[in-house]
């Protein structure tokens, strides 16, 4: 798993995969996504996410806030036939005003478990969707077997270890720095710890947002298992799925698509 980690050109592939084969159809019947399609990734990293949209002859802007994912992103789409269609910024989204431009679709895959704040990053990124905007959202809740992504340990223990990120921060830190030598990762499996979030406390944001919820799936199995583990996506049982709070442990992804249900001015 580290090892995949530490591969950014193939991390890069597979999260182009999943989103060629798992978020495009998802967004069907939501949002018809084409040529004219101009899409915003936020916490894009290298970008991976965008590549099926450029593909797709989409314009296409990623942001993130690591200046070296983002070199790493020019240089996967450096020969891409489509690179003039795709920008790609290195910055803070609260300090880049995107010159006033507005999207057809933002996409956030895997990343608002790690932004602190959530409730004024949601209310804040509204700015950047056109009227009738769709905004797609995919994380796993906090409480599932892996929701502390402690499968990014160097520990081989740690890394296949489920539900220990639930411990109290005292003995979480302490089983950390036994096992895991990088304390940069155990800095930032901490930091996780503070911003994961449950699908319940999600739709509450949500809610006080004004957000409509358009789609909505919880998978026992995560379609990105799919790439990384050759593991068929499965969608939560439907039991389970109605569940409030049993359904974190056992969802592995949440995917959603939202809008704003706000009336425009």
């Amino acid at each position: 798993m580290q090892k995949r980690h530490k591969n950014k050109e193939q991390y890069f592939l597979e999260q182009a995969l999943t989103t060629q084969k798992h978020v495009i159809p998802y967004l069907s019947g939501v949002l018809d996504v084409s040529e004219q399609t101009e899409v915003l990734e936020i916490g894009c990293g290298e970008a991976g996410n965008l590549k099926p949209f450029l593909d797709l002859g989409c314009k296409a802007t990623g942001v993130d806030i690591s200046c070296g994912r983002i070199e790493l992103a020019k240089t996967f789409f450096a020969s891409h036939p489509n690179k003039n269609n795709i920008e790609l910024i290195c910055e803070d989204i609260y300090k880049t005003d995107l010159q006033g431009k507005t999207f057809d679709l933002i996409v956030m895959r895997d990343v608002i478990e790690h932004i602190p704040d959530q409730e004024k990053f949601m209310g804040y990124v509204k700015k950047f969707l056109k009227p009738g905007g769709k905004f797609f959202l995919a994380f796993p809740p906090w409480q599932n077997p892996f929701g502390g992504h402690q499968q990014t340990c160097q520990s081989k223990i740690l890394s296949k270890m489920p539900y220990f990120h639930l411990l109290p921060k005292s003995i979480y830190k302490f089983i950390l720095t036994l096992f895991e030598k990088n304390e940069q990762r155990i800095e930032g499996l901490l930091f996780i710890k503070k911003t994961g979030i449950s699908i319940e406390r999600f739709e509450r944001i949500l809610r006080h947002e004004n957000y409509t919820i358009d789609k909505r799936t919880f998978y026992l199995i995560n379609p990105n298992y799919e790439t990384k583990f050759g593991l068929k996506p499965r969608s939560q049982f439907r039991l389970i799925g109605t569940i409030p709070w049993l359904r974190n442990f056992f969802t592995t992804a949440a995917y959603y698509v939202i809008s704003n249900g706000e009336k425009s001015t």
